[in-house]
């Protein structure tokens, strides 16, 4: 009997030690092979997309979602795609591409059969993307942008951990998605003073691991504990800046790498709210201006159309007929100034002086 009860004991730390093993090893994703240029999305302007073929159509849809991604990390905000009057500028998307390159990228697939991945890299033109931010009112989450230190402490049921540099690829999940989210995140180097923090890791005493960080910069930590529970695994996250919590929040899942991301998803959404500012193309509302030029009805077909068209309008009513032209009210997004530097790159209407106290006149070329 004595011996039986020693062998599950021993057999029980086997799997706690097996368990831990398995997750630290399904946290370290084997390197991809690059083929070809080892072309690699860089920077909050590029951004990498998996394709089927090389074609023109495919790659189209390829760039808009490649934008959605570039104007996710430049506002910080992960529905950014969603806003009012995106939607159609990602339709135009090869509009603002700057250029791109295609990768192979080889892994293994059923059965550990090679398989191979083709990857679109797309470069935007810096200053397109930042103008269509600022004329749909999308935030922008100035750079540079600050790396805090992931002060992370996993527990599989054999005790927690601290995840330091030499154990970077079990936090490989979260510093993915933080750069997924436009920035960084930091671990810290481990030692065995390091170590000492996952205590106040785990009873989430905040104060002391930003002590424990403070010879890192920027003094912003982003304190997790991530261990087993009944829906799988269970993370608890706190964001401090400068010795302030900013956000504190929990999630669950089955999958310890996506409840790990959540992590990095928390930080970000914490940063963006303090630090991402609204562009000032002008507050969204209903907005008179007069057209000159409309000398008929396909003038005025043709105008309709456009407007229509346009991403910062969310509707056209056409008023009455004055002296100076047709009078309209158009439900803007982002105000006169985003309609105006929206029109501005065409050639189809062009704004002129208003008379004073009258709504502003464009001319229909």
């Amino acid at each position: 009997m004595v011996r039986a009860i020693r062998t599950r004991t021993l057999h029980s730390k086997l799997c706690a030690l097996g368990l831990l093993a398995l997750l630290w090893v399904s946290f370290a994703a084997p390197a991809q092979r690059v083929e070809g240029d080892r072309a690699k999305a860089e920077g909050i302007y590029s951004a990498e997309v998996q394709v089927n073929g090389q074609g023109e159509g495919e790659r189209n849809g390829a760039f808009a979602r490649a934008l959605a991604q570039v104007l996710g990390k430049l506002s910080g905000d992960r529905g950014a795609a969603s806003r009012p009057g995106v939607g159609q500028e990602l339709r135009r998307a090869k509009d603002y591409v700057e250029g791109y390159d295609y990768r192979q990228d080889e892994g293994l697939g059923a059965g550990g059969a090679p398989s191979f991945r083709t990857t679109l890299v797309v470069r935007f033109d810096e200053e397109g993307v930042n103008g269509l931010a600022s004329t749909l009112g999308i935030p922008v989450w100035p750079q540079p942008r600050p790396k805090p230190v992931l002060w992370l402490a996993i527990d599989d049921g054999s005790g927690p951990r601290l995840v330091g540099l030499p154990q970077v690829n079990a936090a490989r999940a979260a510093l993915n998605r933080a750069v997924e989210r436009g920035y960084k995140l930091g671990l810290p180097t481990g030692n065995a003073a390091e170590q000492a923090a996952v205590g106040a890791i785990w009873r989430g005493d905040s104060a002391a691991v930003a002590r424990a960080s403070s010879r890192y910069s920027p003094p912003m930590q982003l304190i997790g504990k991530l261990y087993r529970d009944k829906a799988g695994w269970k993370g608890d996250w706190t964001f401090v800046d400068g010795g302030k919590v900013l956000s504190s929040w929990s999630n669950t899942g089955a999958d310890a790498r996506l409840v790990m991301a959540s992590g990095a998803d928390g930080a970000a959404d914490a940063l963006t709210r303090r630090y991402a500012k609204r562009s000032a193309a002008g507050p969204a509302g209903s907005y008179r201006v007069t057209v000159t030029g409309i000398d008929s009805s396909d003038d005025f077909i043709r105008l309709a159309g456009y407007l229509q068209k346009l991403a910062v309008v969310r509707k056209v009513t056409p008023v009455r007929a004055t002296p100076q032209g047709l009078e309209y009210e158009l439900d803007l997004i982002s105000g006169l100034a985003g309609f105006n530097r929206m029109v501005s790159g065409g050639n189809v209407l062009e704004p002129l002086e208003g008379l004073e106290g009258q709504p502003p006149v464009y001319v229909l070329h």
